[in-house]
């Protein structure tokens, strides 16, 4: 089992490079960061998880600027988006970061992806949210396409460019892992078809019907089920033992964005949890 932490970086919070370090230090094996570019002020999409929406979703940092900083100062740390929000990036632009990030990271970058809930943010990208499926899918075929390719196109609904040059490719080949985001049955679809991994939210949903459901799917289409990581996973060693059982593969639990003094003792406990499960 592979342990990793997401947090909202923002402006007022402990620093990307000081985490990282701190993460590093402690044994942790990834950090995950989360994206917004902005939040309209219309306010009319309500926050999944209900209430008002906490400020940090409007001070979140850049999340490949962020993770760039983490990366230069660590050796093993694994720097991860979660999730980056695919279809408000033009793919071109994104795929550079993407191998960019994956280059200066020797190879420790892992692309989390989703579609988003907040309509009106996607809407002044100017996204369809009744068509953002299929729109985030073409993206990351078309970057699939330049991150593999020495001329790379891609022809399809959304995304349409005839042969190109784009220079770095990514480290790791045939690209970083691509982990689709969401619960239920077509998050999974998702996964299966394009992504290299699943990222669900356990919730409402059973995490080990979901994983049984994965397989089922994975099998249907002739392929090797994916590998998952439960995202916002509570800190309890018994929860992440029990996710073990049920056949997820890391743990990613979420610290609140505080200063170094909030985030630090947390780590430590968490870090325990870390020994104790690995010692099992």
């Amino acid at each position: 089992m592979k342990f990793g932490v997401s947090i909202f970086l923002t402006d007022y919070t402990i620093g990307p490079a000081d985490l990282a370090v701190a993460m590093e230090e402690r044994g942790f094996e990834s950090l995950w960061v989360p994206e917004h570019t902005h939040i309209p002020t219309s306010r009319k999409s309500p926050w999944p998880a209900g209430g008002d929406l906490p400020q940090e979703y409007w001070h979140i940092l850049d999340p490949f600027v962020a993770l760039t900083a983490a990366a230069a100062v660590t050796k093993e740390l694994r720097v991860a988006t979660g999730i980056c929000l695919v279809i408000q990036h033009d793919p071109i632009v994104l795929a550079k970061s993407v191998a960019t990030l994956d280059l200066v990271s020797g190879g420790r970058f892992i692309f989390g992806v989703g579609a988003g809930w907040n309509r009106e943010e996607m809407e002044d990208h100017g996204t369809d949210p009744e068509r953002r499926f299929k729109l985030m899918r073409e993206r990351i075929e078309a970057m699939k396409a330049i991150w593999t390719e020495d001329e790379a196109e891609y022809h399809g609904e959304f995304v349409d460019f005839g042969p190109m040059w784009s220079w770095p490719k990514p480290v790791q080949k045939p690209h970083p892992p691509v982990y689709v985001g969401g619960m239920g049955r077509h998050a999974i679809r998702r996964a299966l078809r394009y992504g290299d991994g699943w990222m669900p939210i356990p919730g409402a949903v059973s995490l080990s019907d979901g994983v049984a459901e994965m397989k089922r799917q994975a099998e249907e289409a002739g392929r090797e089920p994916l590998p998952v990581t439960a995202f916002g996973v509570p800190a309890r060693p018994e929860v992440a033992r029990h996710y073990a059982e049920a056949g997820v593969d890391r743990c990613v639990f979420f610290v609140p964005p505080g200063k170094a003094d909030t985030v630090l003792p947390l780590l430590d406990r968490q870090a325990e949890i870390i020994r104790e499960v690995s010692a099992g």
